[in-house]
């Protein structure tokens, strides 16, 4: 009886470890946002975003403040760029045209808050934000 006893025994802790692992294999909830390019245009610099929500809830509507940082590392600007409804597992681009922002001058960008996120709870816009940048130009969060 104890040899079956330590088989079955041994049986569970085999699959508890396999759903322990399966459980941390599970992708977060995540708002990923990417600084996709920033592009010279006739008003200023074209910033183009790429977001994924990941999140349990669509978002109604979200808005983001960034922080532009110059060569000397100092803030440049402080402005709020409504992303509008970014819908669940889906990827939406974003462009905005910033004027009187020369590209090259960008060395940084920093998401500071998210004044609107209608949709998940409160503060997951924030909480579960992810950043990345495809350019030489560091994009956090």
């Amino acid at each position: 009886m104890t040899g079956r006893f330590a088989a079955v025994a041994a049986g569970m802790a085999m699959a508890f470890s396999s759903v322990c692992q399966a459980q941390e294999a599970a992708p977060a909830a995540s708002l990923d946002v990417e600084l996709n390019s920033l592009a010279p245009s006739q008003k200023g610099c074209m910033m183009t975003f790429v977001a994924l929500n990941q999140l349990p809830a669509a978002i109604n509507k979200v808005s983001f403040e960034l922080a532009f940082f110059n060569d000397k590392n100092a803030v440049d600007r402080i402005t709020v760029l409504d992303f509008r409804e970014l819908p669940q597992g889906k990827k939406r681009v974003r462009q905005f045209d910033m004027p009187n922002v020369k590209c090259e001058s960008v060395t940084r960008i920093l998401i500071n808050d998210t004044p609107v996120c209608d949709g998940p709870a409160a503060g997951e816009c924030m909480k579960g934000l992810v950043t990345r940048s495809q350019i030489s130009v560091p994009f956090e969060g």
